[in-house]
């Protein structure tokens, strides 16, 4: 039986890119991590250490810099579809391009109540995040967000699950839930108002974790995934994965104190990890748009 080799793919990772655009008094700022793969025909390279087909991955940094200018990066979707059509449409030997970006939020400083023009303070919110992937003419698009910081004191039990000879857990009817959320949402096609929907989207999810009596996370997610769907109509499918940062009740009797549910000891791990996708029954097909560049090995 012979050896041959299997799939490969490489890139340039986490090239920190900083976009001021000054041509008025009042400063733009943009502030990304961008994140280049490439596969096509790179056997050679492999196999007999021939690199005349192989695009450095130090050009592949050099160009998410040349864009960041030639381009601009107005929204992060944007931004990656320019940078893969030009792996895929300007680069012989590539035959598809994938291009993940997260943007760090800024807001700008306010003084005397105006805004200022050339200062801000980084958000401490979310993480925006596009991931890009170009074959030939088609195209997928998966937008989202992480490290959404989400905490209810209030409004969630776990209560009736399974239980054998090694369960201690109690049963319960009014517990805090909190978690730091991770989101992604494939769109069907491009040309979306990406940051209106970024905005949008991101306002559902925490309204739904706010207003939904949570029975345990698992249906926290199904009810934010659904109502996204629901509101937008190009969004094919949407996946969520959240830790469940565990607070605990601290023992205050010992000491003479009772604890009615105000005193906790927040617990980092271990977690539970729920995950869970919405999707549309019969919807567009995902291509290789969730193999991201980070989960091939």
């Amino acid at each position: 039986m012979g050896i041959v080799l299997g799939p490969n793919q490489y890139g340039k990772a986490e090239c920190r890119v900083v976009r001021i655009v000054r041509d008025q008094p009042r400063h733009e700022l943009r502030d990304v991590n961008v994140s280049t793969c490439l596969w096509g025909d790179f056997d050679a390279a492999h196999v007999a250490g021939d690199q005349s087909r192989v695009l450095p991955t130090d050009t592949q940094k050099n160009t998410c810099y040349a864009y960041a200018k030639e381009h601009g990066i107005d929204q992060v979707e944007e931004y990656a579809l320019v940078l893969g059509r030009h792996f895929v449409d300007d680069v012989e030997s590539v035959a598809g391009a994938r291009v993940e970006v997260e943007e760090y939020l800024w807001d700008r400083v306010v003084v005397d109540g105006r805004e200022h023009d050339y200062s801000w303070t980084r958000r401490g919110d979310a993480v925006r995040t596009a991931a890009v992937t170009v074959i030939g003419d088609a195209v997928w698009v998966v937008s989202g967000l992480h490290d959404l910081v989400l905490l209810k004191s209030t409004g969630s039990e776990f209560a009736g699950f399974l239980k054998d000879q090694y369960t201690t857990l109690e049963e319960t009817h009014d517990r805090v839930l909190a978690t730091s959320l991770t989101a992604r949402w494939r769109w069907d096609g491009t040309g979306h108002d990406w940051g209106a929907a970024y905005s949008g989207i991101r306002q559902i999810l925490v309204e739904r974790f706010a207003d939904v009596h949570s029975r345990a996370l698992q249906q926290t997610l199904w009810e934010m995934g659904r109502a996204v769907l629901e509101a937008y109509g190009a969004v094919a499918e949407i996946r969520l994965s959240a830790p469940n940062k565990h607070h605990f009740v601290y023992d205050l009797a010992r000491f003479g104190l009772d604890n009615p549910g105000e005193v906790f000891h927040a617990d980092d791990r271990p977690y539970g990890l729920i995950q869970a996708a919405a999707t549309r029954d019969g919807g567009s097909d995902p291509g290789p748009a969730w193999e991201l560049s980070t989960g091939f090995a």
